[in-house]
């Protein structure tokens, strides 16, 4: 999947001869859409000033940018918000009561990743596969948000303080058919640091995939966080020490900055609250270590 904002995003790609404009359609709820690459299809069951949720048959959930380029019965379309929606957006999310399954009664419990909730169970044991996150802060949110979907599929997650070694972790791991890793990096953008060791670190069983975002705070809407907007901090400068200070919480220790960690964290509560350059890159993950044979 691949998102607006995303420096390979379809919707940012010089079109081809003869490609013009595509025609736009609403997210009416019920209407069934492909995504652009042909990976998730689904129905329209929710949405929100910037994005759009679809269920497939399996009643799995996944967020996309709105508006987004999709395909509607195989053709390309402009998804976009309805002119006159019938209910009120939603805030978070909500279940679809089996839009696509036909089904009824109580609506499915979700989890905070938007998926429907499986049934309690005994505890699992961990899957050969992995996912590795590159700081304690992006194991905690990826926690939050897909904890009970990882405890579900039996997917551990770990945090490797930085990816500058990443080959040889990844070497270390020693992936191969059935133990499959998957890896989120943080500021990974055409031609960075981070995009040269993340091709440097990929295989057929290695997938490395990344947001934009310089920290995996940014990836947090800052609504969620209680302001307007994260502020631009001059290069050379601590991120987090300078967000703090422009802000006007407390930069001092690095107990202040744990402290304002915990105080986002707090805020967020759904997939709803975190911005979907994060959200496709998880899901890509989840399904990568998940897949039959992985």
């Amino acid at each position: 999947m691949r998102y607006a904002k995303d420096v390979l995003a379809p919707e940012l790609r010089r079109p081809r001869p003869g490609r013009g404009p595509v025609p736009e359609a609403e997210a009416e709820r019920g209407l069934v859409v492909e995504d652009a690459e042909g990976r998730f299809c689904g129905a329209v069951v929710g949405y929100e000033k910037d994005s759009v949720t679809l269920e497939d048959r399996h009643g799995k959930h996944r967020a996309f940018p709105l508006p987004g380029t999709f395909l509607l019965e195989g053709k390309r379309v402009r998804l976009v918000r309805p002119s006159r929606p019938d209910k009120p957006e939603i805030s978070g999310y909500e279940s679809s009561g089996g839009v696509l399954g036909g089904g009824g009664g109580a609506a499915p419990r979700l989890t905070a990743s938007g998926s429907i909730a499986a049934p309690a169970q005994r505890a699992k044991v961990a899957k050969a596969s992995r996912i590795y996150v590159e700081g304690k802060h992006d194991a905690e949110l990826v926690e939050k948000i897909w904890g009970d979907d990882l405890r579900d599929a039996g997917v551990v997650v770990e945090y490797l303080e930085g990816v500058d070694d990443l080959p040889s972790i990844v070497a270390g791991f020693r992936p191969g058919p059935g133990r499959r890793l998957g890896v989120l990096v943080d500021h990974l953008v055409d031609g960075s640091k981070e995009s040269r060791i993340a091709a440097a670190a990929r295989s057929e069983d290695v997938l490395v995939v990344g947001h934009p975002f310089i920290d995996v705070w940014a990836a947090v809407k800052p609504a969620a966080a209680g302001i307007r907007a994260w502020p631009d901090v001059p290069r050379g400068e601590p991120w987090k020490e300078g967000v703090l200070k422009r802000i006007g919480w407390p930069a001092a220790t690095p107990a202040d900055v744990s402290a304002a960690w915990r105080r986002i964290l707090r805020g967020v509560t759904s997939y709803a609250d975190l911005e979907p350059e994060l959200l496709g890159r998880v899901e890509e993950l989840i399904d990568f270590v998940t897949a039959p044979g992985a």
